[in-house]
């Protein structure tokens, strides 16, 4: 591709926040503190999950970089920068998460493949750059279209990413065309992330981001944008991210007989307290995020301090001074919401969170119902040790 640099090895690392978790070196994958995300409401960009299956691309030369739309259309088209930058600007506020955040705690249940994230493999961003659907319509694909005349049916976002899982080609996944050409779903080519330009970790100079959607679909360092009849049939769509039921194992699985999988379930972690806390009798500050797939709002954050016994609704908010309520026309409905309760633990305790979203759907109980042997989707309530001490510690 003219203006990159095909990455042979890892030399050309970025430089990172030194507080990142590193859970995998080649290829980098890191996550923050869990304490970091609830400090405020737009992750910070160097403080925001790293997912890579591969070395990082350098592209050196942005008046030469292209994306190319072909497929089954009439008309394909090379896209440069500023072809892109000329469309209507939009900014999303929206958060990505990857399907194996909180895998950690999965892996407990029983083994499962894949890299250890604790609860920070996600953010919330705002993502600047032109709908999706409108860059369609440059190559005649209208909006709300579900099938081009050629049968054309989904939209293969295609990086200069190149990975083992694909024997050395290129990373890339799909999505249903009738979402890439539907404004309302706010998919974005981004070129900015926080109102500056992408960084390299975050898939300079162009991304895809699709809201609502399991992060593996946002494919970083757009190459090309192709035009399909079927599902995108690369080794991240088919061979892996699908959710399968705890009795398949690696002897059993069949991966045809599982869709890929597209939007995350509702979602929430504590992060001011870590899997094990040590603090004095009295009141502590439960807070963390909460969040859910598919553009729907979080309704409620219930918090208990006897493992689930017993619970209380926790104040959730969004932008400071603007009421969070869900579905409501004010609310970013792609974000996540954080919430905070101030409880009384007078002794050693578990204090559990789960959250509920505008669906009424609700996190499941335990992990174990929902133990997969890729260990992606753990949505289980989120459960944290407090020990109490005494006055002098």
């Amino acid at each position: 591709m003219p203006g990159v640099k095909g990455p042979s090895d890892y030399l050309e690392e970025p430089p990172r926040h030194p507080s990142l978790q590193i859970n995998s070196k080649y290829p980098f994958n890191a996550e923050p503190p869990r304490s970091a995300l609830i400090s405020s409401y737009v992750t910070p960009v160097d403080l925001f999950y790293k997912r890579n299956h591969g070395p990082i691309p350098v592209v050196d030369d942005i008046e030469r970089y292209s994306v190319l739309i072909r497929g089954l259309i009439d008309n394909p088209r090379e896209l440069f920068m500023r072809d892109i930058k000329m469309l209507p600007k939009y900014n999303v506020t929206a958060t990505l998460q990857c399907a194996g955040n909180r895998r950690t705690a999965m892996s407990k249940v029983k083994t499962v493949k894949g890299v250890g994230w604790d609860v920070s493999a996600i953010g919330n961003g705002v993502w600047g750059g032109a709908k999706l659907a409108d860059v369609l319509e440059l190559v005649g694909i209208s909006k709300l279209t579900r099938t081009t005349k050629s049968g054309g049916k989904h939209v293969e976002f295609v990086s200069v990413d190149k990975c083992k899982e694909e024997n050395g080609g290129p990373y890339k996944a799909s999505i249903p065309l009738s979402q890439a050409t539907n404004p309302e779903a706010d998919v974005l080519v981004a070129y900015e992330m926080n109102g500056e330009p992408l960084n390299r970790d975050h898939g300079y100079p162009l991304r895809v981001v699709v809201p609502g959607v399991i992060g593996a679909r946002s494919v970083k360092w757009l190459d090309c944008i192709n035009i399909i009849a079927e599902e995108s049939q690369g080794f991240f769509m088919q061979m892996d991210y699908k959710m399968f039921p705890p009795s398949v194992n690696w002897d059993n699985i069949n991966w045809s007989t599982r869709r890929p999988q597209m939007d995350f379930p509702v979602q929430s972690a504590i992060c001011s307290l870590e899997d094990v806390t040590t603090i004095k009798p009295g009141k502590v500050k439960v807070s963390g995020y909460a969040a859910s797939g598919g553009g729907r709002g979080i309704d409620r954050v219930d918090v208990s301090v006897d493992g689930g016994k017993t619970w209380v609704e926790a104040s959730k908010y969004q932008k400071p001074g603007i009421q969070y309520i869900s579905d409501d026309m004010n609310s970013d409905k792609w974000a996540w919401v954080l919430f905070d309760e101030t409880v009384d633990a007078p002794q050693s305790t578990e204090i559990v969170v789960k959250a509920v979203d505008s669906a009424a759907n609700v996190q499941p109980e335990n992990v174990q119902e929902i133990w997969n042997l890729r260990g992606i989707l753990n949505t289980s309530w989120h459960r944290v040790q407090v020990r109490v001490g005494r006055a002098n510690m």
